[in-house]
Formats: C-alpha cells, structure tokens, sequence
C-alpha cells in the first residue's frame, strides 16, 4: 500500500520561496505519475504539476515558470520548488500518486485535473502554504 506524507508547508511574504516534500512509501509501479494539487477552501482541487516514471514534467498555467517538480528516487522523495510566490498560490498543497499511468497521463493532471477524473490511487494528508501580500 502506498503511503504520501507532505511536509515543507508554511508562511511566507510574496515574492518569497517554499519548497514542499512528499516521502512515497510502500509499492511503486514501473509506470506511474506522481504530482502535486492544491485546493481553496470552496474550490476545486487543481493539478500544479506531474512528474512521471519516465522523467516527463509538467505545470499548469498558473505555475509554469514559477514552480519546480523534481525527485529523489533514493530517498523516494518528491518535491516542489515554488518560487516568486504570490497571494494567489495560498491553498492546502497535496501530492498525490496514480500507479497505473499510460504516457501523458502526468499532463493531464497537471493542466486539466479539477477535482475529479484520472485514477490517483494515494493522497498525502496535505500541507498548508500561506503567502501574505
């Protein structure tokens, strides 16, 4: 059974930095995507980026150029790289995995995903970031 735990979340000014990390734990496919979304309070959860087995990345929109996904494959580790931070990027950021992912499945997730749809198969508990005007 695959385990997500998030951690790196917090305060900070706009225009700063936070780096968020998720530790993967338990089974791990040949295939998969691994990303992270974010929710507002009153909103759909939204795909921020996707980063699959094969190394292919992507960002939505709002993200691109701003937001960094990388991993550890040693530590099993996943992270965002979030830079140039604004009030708007305020929301509760989760990773999330889908082991069962065919090509392109990381670009949907990260570009069109809003809350339903795809076949993530494990949630972290999610880490709270805050970005102040």
């Amino acid at each position: 059974q695959v385990q997500l735990v998030e951690s790196g979340g917090g305060s900070v000014q706009a225009g700063g930095s936070l780096t968020l990390s998720c530790a993967l734990s338990g089974y791990t496919a040949r295939h998969y995507c691994m990303g992270w979304f974010r929710q507002v309070p009153g909103k759909e959860r939204e795909g921020v980026a996707g980063l699959d087995s094969d190394g292919a990345i992507d960002y939505g929109d709002s993200v691109k150029g701003r937001f960094t996904i990388s991993r550890d494959n040693a530590k099993k580790t996943l992270y965002l790289q979030m830079d140039t931070l604004s009030p708007e990027d305020t929301a509760m950021y989760y990773c999330a995995a889908d082991l069962s992912a065919p090509p392109g499945t990381c670009a949907y997730y990260a570009r069109d995903y809003h809350g339903t749809g795809g076949s993530l198969d494990a949630w972290g508990q999610g880490t709270q970031v805050t970005v102040s005007s």
